[in-house]
């Protein structure tokens, strides 16, 4: 399988991770985020956004509005199922458009519904192993994303 695991220690290091898969996407790109809470979700989606121009404090957990977009060099859906009981309720929130459009959607929590993700997509499960450190894994679902975790691995060679 075609993965990439990766510690990060610090906030600075997930950092690096997030500019090197936001610099690897291809153009109409899903990332589905699994993780405990406290993991490094939302940490890691804002460091997403900042490689791709938007202001880190701008980027929240959308845990009580669904879904925040945001504009930077792409656009970028960012949704949050947390809080979500039925797959009918993401669907409700139309990502459909999202999955197919340029730009980046981002999914916290996209295992309660993984039903719902489209075949190809690229998943990223955050392990928090200690204090501030975290591991994550890296690999992509169906087609179309080997090169982005190729290229990911390549950056941290």
């Amino acid at each position: 399988m075609n993965e990439f695991r990766w510690r990060s220690h610090s906030p600075d290091d997930t950092d690096r991770l997030a500019r090197a898969i936001a610099a690897a996407l291809p153009d109409t790109a899903v990332i589905a985020l699994v993780g405990t809470l406290g993991a490094g979700k939302t940490r890691f989606v804002q460091g997403l956004a900042a490689a791709l121009g938007v202001s880190r404090e701008e980027v929240v957990s959308p845990t009580f509005v669904l879904c925040q977009e945001y504009h930077g060099s792409r656009v970028i859906q960012h949704y949050d199922l947390y809080r979500l009981t039925r797959e009918q309720e993401f669907w409700n929130l139309g990502p459909e458009e999202a999955f197919e459009s340029p730009g980046v959607v981002l999914i916290e929590w996209a295992d309660r519904f993984p039903q719902c993700l489209p075949a190809n997509h690229l998943e990223i499960r955050i392990e928090h192993v200690e204090d501030s450190t975290r591991e994550f894994c890296v690999r992509p679902v169906g087609s179309g994303y080997e090169a982005t975790v190729d290229a990911v691995r390549a950056s941290f060679a």
